[in-house]
């Protein structure tokens, strides 16, 4: 097993890392709109999004992996009322390559953020 860690994702606020690679698979964190220097997005929940899948960009990287080898995707909103807003920033950064995805309304995510997205990847 290999703990991912880079400074281009902010850091974790808690006991756990980024993500792990375990054989071929890389297993993210939920990322939510935090700046690499820890520093929440506050816009709104497109900005946010885009903010996040940032951060899924940085963590794949040091992983190894891309946004085209990525295989499953869990997308934690606070309203649901945003998923078709959240669909236009995702389907721009999925566009060609469409991993299976779970969408699901929580009830509030760390630091009152609107969205938080994990990723399962193949490793190249």
């Amino acid at each position: 097993m290999k703990i991912v860690q880079t400074s281009a994702a902010p850091a974790a606020i808690g006991p756990y890392s980024q993500g792990v690679v375990v054989n071929n698979l890389f297993y993210s964190s939920g990322q939510i709109p935090l700046k690499p220097n820890g520093e929440l997005v506050e816009g709104n929940v497109q900005e946010q999004t885009e903010q996040v899948l940032k951060n899924i960009d940085a963590v794949l990287k040091e992983a190894g992996a891309t946004s085209e080898t990525v295989v499953k995707t869990t997308v934690f909103i606070k309203d649901m009322n945003d998923f078709p807003l959240i669909n236009e920033v995702y389907e721009k950064y999925f566009s060609n390559h469409k991993p299976a995805r779970s969408c699901v309304e929580v009830a509030r995510l760390p630091k009152d953020v609107l969205i938080e997205i994990e990723v399962i990847a193949l490793v190249k």
